[in-house]
């Protein structure tokens, strides 16, 4: 009888002991080529957490963050972790379908310092919650290609020196080589309206809903598009289309305003053939721009939020983590302790043994703390389409925005 107790007391401990062992399966839901950096990271987390699997799906970037918008608004059908892009983190932050990451068990305050300052205030909503986790950010950069720009008797400092010198180069190149200083005229202006930003100034609404488009900033930055377009140094396509891809992989586009994290673009899709040809500065007349970047956040109606939790903090603070999101997708680290790594002063082949991510560090800690609402997406589409009414049907610029101000604060309303 004993023997028969002990033997079944043996099998239930067995058996509980299984389903204690059983690996509990996370969906993280991404987009590329963010979803690159989980595939990288996924052999290190599974000897780290062999008792949970990861389950990685992913959406071209406008369709995951529609997705996860959809999900959210639904409160069913959501990942375990949930990716978010920069351009979208204003919206996501506000919603009220995601974890606290302030509140216990994450208690994610104790991670800030560890963090670029601005990235926290991106991610914290106006009820004061952390609504994601950074993962990597985007300094603003300008990227060049040197061999064109040698053909054309251009120097760096004639790209850099001022907006005015970076145009009147592009018209100096398109006469020696062809060739357009740059992909869209509306280029300018997002880098411009972005620039040189005070600490919690934002970037299209100011305090209390405060909607700032038509101030000299956005008047500057359609005047600089306007001057690019007139000067014919643009080509006049589509950002992420085929047609805006071609102009890079055929030589046909010589520079690019926008995060440090094109650098990965370029190498591996946009331009391979041109290795060796490209080179890095800081944007003109020593302007300094946040240009994207990435966080992960928890939906409230998660599965495994404990696990999420684990798989979060292990993509964003774990210094070999980021590091190797550097080298695979070239997004730069938003953990400090990755800065000071030895990766920083690697030359890089593609960039003709420039120390690009140099450039790229001592850009992002000099970059303000930047504001973001949960506007910012629509407020960003009226002000793309007033910029093409200024530039194909040659609409006024302060009557252009004034009218985006009009239509943004009727969207807005609180």
């Amino acid at each position: 009888m004993k023997l028969t107790i002990l033997a079944a007391a043996a099998v239930l401990a067995s058996s509980t002991f299984a389903a204690q062992a059983t690996p509990v399966t996370i969906t993280v839901a991404s987009f590329p080529d963010l979803d690159r950096a989980v595939k990288v990271a996924l052999p290190m987390w599974e000897k780290l957490h062999p008792e949970i699997k990861v389950k990685l799906v992913s959406l071209q970037i406008e369709d995951h963050h529609n997705s996860m918008t959809t999900a959210l608004a639904a409160g069913a059908h959501l990942p375990d972790v949930m990716a978010v892009d920069f351009g979208y983190i204003g919206i996501f932050a506000e919603s009220k379908g995601l974890e606290d990451l302030f509140q216990p068990p994450y208690s994610a305050e104790q991670y800030r310092k560890q963090f670029v300052s601005y990235t926290y205030a991106q991610a914290t909503n106006s009820r004061g919650n952390l609504a994601a986790m950074p993962a990597d950010i985007g300094p603003g950069t300008l990227f060049y290609r040197k061999d064109l720009m040698d053909k054309a008797g251009i120097r760096e400092a004639d790209l850099t020196a001022s907006w005015e010198s970076y145009i009147e180069a592009g018209k100096k190149l398109k006469a020696a080589t062809g060739a357009s200083l740059l992909a869209r005229a509306g280029d300018l202006k997002d880098i411009y309206i972005r620039a040189n930003l005070k600490d919690g100034e934002g970037i299209y609404f100011g305090d209390k809903g405060k909607v700032l488009v038509d101030t000299p900033r956005f008047v500057r930055a359609f005047e600089l598009a306007k001057a690019a377009r007139v000067a014919g140094i643009d080509s006049k396509t589509v950002a992420w289309t085929s047609e805006w891809s071609e102009g890079f992989k055929r030589g046909k586009v010589a520079s690019q305003m926008t995060g440090s994290w094109l650098s990965g673009h370029l190498a591996k899709w946009l331009a391979p053939d041109f290795k060796g040809q490209w080179r890095t500065t800081g944007l003109p007349a020593g302007a300094l721009a946040s240009y994207g970047g990435s966080f992960y956040a928890i939906p409230k109606k998660a599965a495994n939020k404990e696990q999420a939790w684990e798989f979060i903090k292990f993509m964003s603070t774990n210094k070999e983590v980021q590091l190797n999101t550097l080298r695979e997708i070239s997004a730069f680290p938003a953990l400090i302790a990755a800065h000071s790594d030895p990766t920083m002063d690697e030359p890089q082949p593609y960039f003709g043994g420039q120390k690009t991510r140099l450039l790229a560090r001592d850009t992002a800690v000099r970059i303000p703390v930047i504001r973001v609402d949960k506007y910012d997406s629509m407020a960003n589409e009226v002000i793309n389409s007033e910029l093409e009414n200024v530039l194909e049907q040659n609409k006024d610029i302060k009557t252009a925005l004034a009218d985006a101000k009009k239509l943004i604060e009727r969207r807005a309303r609180r």
